[in-house]
């Protein structure tokens, strides 16, 4: 910090720090009366127990008042010895600061939000830990959910990105996550989930993958906690919302491989989990969801298999919860093409794909099993596709699964000379 000819300097004592033993750049004073660099004192509270490393009282993490006496006494002097003058630390983010401005949110009417607003997306985006924790801890989280609400009950957008931005990342952090979601029901967190339908129904593609990215965060908390019954009251437009999300797909590229929208994917993620929780299943149904998967899967027919693997396997995760029911089978083989990407991305993506492929078509055999769904199945190449996935590694049950479909359907699937020769030179010990 001095240059080689002020080496011989005498540094004060009481500008130095008495952790790091160097001239102090923030200095803090401690509740203990010890004065300390910011720095050094807040890295001992998080390496050793909560207590002064001079006097060993007790010290709270949280009462580190700034000196800014003794901080402009190492600056003057600093200058008058001719070092490096050191420069004026960043104002430490405090709760009464947040709580300043939180006020300019959380005021009746939208008047003038956008400098509050810009304040926490600015602290948000600076990424220090230290500051999300405490604007969790202050409330942050539930004031931007009822901000939400405000925009949604105005129906306008204008600051909702900003709220979403802000919202996202404190969430993430959070330690209590759950603790957020009790927190926010007394803004009525209904609310909250119709304003995130209305952004999703819009057509604000930035907006919506704001939206669903909150969504995916959301959704990873425990199926214990408050959120289960929460996600049992999701409305048909939160889910119409979801499946308007998968029918965004970006351009193909140069090189001919389509791309699928990471927004699809994240909305795919949120909908496997929510599709567990009451009658949310047949909700998801009756938004039309299957057929956009099915056309999902058909867009990555131009796209690289491996690159697009993890959306395949959610989307064949999904198609097989949702053909647990009647309904959703009869949504499935509505589609003139589902049958066909099922036997299409059989032994082409991976394990689990092909898993859930036979699954689905295990069902519709067992529950669906009409001519035309069979002499689909066969048309298209499912049946020759089962055939294969017997020939490869996979595991018994799976095996046994296809020997049955094929058993149980071979009056019809036999009436194909190439079929037929193909299982008696293939397989001679099946019998049907």
């Amino acid at each position: 910090m001095m240059d080689e000819h002020d080496e011989e300097v005498e540094v004060p004592q009481y500008f130095v720090c008495p952790i790091s033993l160097q001239i102090m750049k923030d200095p803090v004073t401690a509740a203990t009366g010890i004065t300390y660099d910011r720095c050094s004192i807040e890295r001992w509270l998080k390496a050793a127990e909560a207590v002064c490393p001079v006097t060993k009282q007790p010290l709270p993490n949280d009462q580190l008042t700034p000196n800014h006496t003794l901080r402009r006494l190492i600056q003057a002097w600093c200058v008058a010895n001719g070092a490096q003058r050191i420069p004026t630390p960043k104002p430490v983010l405090c709760r009464a600061h947040l709580s300043k401005i939180l006020r300019g949110v959380t005021v009746t009417h939208l008047q003038s939000p956008s400098s509050s607003l810009d304040q926490l997306l600015s602290l948000v985006s600076t990424g220090k830990e230290q500051d999300l924790k405490l604007m969790a801890d202050c409330g942050v989280a539930q004031a931007m959910v009822g901000f939400i609400i405000k925009c949604y009950n105005q129906r306008d957008a204008m600051f909702v990105d900003q709220a979403f931005r802000i919202l996202t990342p404190i969430w993430i952090l959070s330690s209590s996550k759950d603790d957020i979601m009790v927190a926010c029901n007394s803004v009525d967190i209904d609310l909250f989930f119709d304003a995130i339908a209305w952004v999703l129904l819009g057509n604000d593609v930035q907006r919506r993958s704001l939206a669903v990215n909150l969504l995916r965060e959301m959704v990873k908390l425990a199926p214990s906690t408050s959120t289960s019954a929460l996600f049992e009251r999701l409305k048909p437009d939160f889910f119409k919302g979801l499946a308007a999300v998968l029918v965004v797909v970006d351009d193909v590229d140069s090189n001919g491989n389509g791309n699928i929208n990471s927004n699809a994917k994240a909305a795919i993620r949120v909908l496997v989990e929510v599709c567990k929780h009451g009658r949310n299943k047949y909700k998801i149904i009756e938004a039309n969801t299957i057929f956009h998967l099915i056309e999902l899967e058909f867009g990555l027919g131009l796209a690289q298999p491996e690159k697009n693997k993890r959306i395949s396997e959610l989307v064949f995760c999904l198609l097989a919860q949702l053909c647990s029911c009647a309904d959703g089978r009869a949504q499935l083989v509505a589609h003139s093409g589902a049958i066909a990407v099922l036997s299409k991305r059989m032994l082409r993506v991976s394990a689990m794909v092909d898993d859930r492929a036979i699954h689905i078509l295990g069902l519709l055999c067992k529950y669906s099993a009409t001519y035309e769904v069979l002499h689909e199945m066969l048309k298209v190449g499912a049946v020759s596709k089962m055939c294969m996935v017997l020939q490869t590694d996979c595991g018994k049950y799976l095996k046994d699964k296809i020997r049955e479909m094929l058993r149980m359907h071979s009056y019809v699937w036999n009436n194909s000379p190439c079929i037929q020769l193909y299982l008696l030179t293939r397989y001679p010990m099946l019998q049907f």
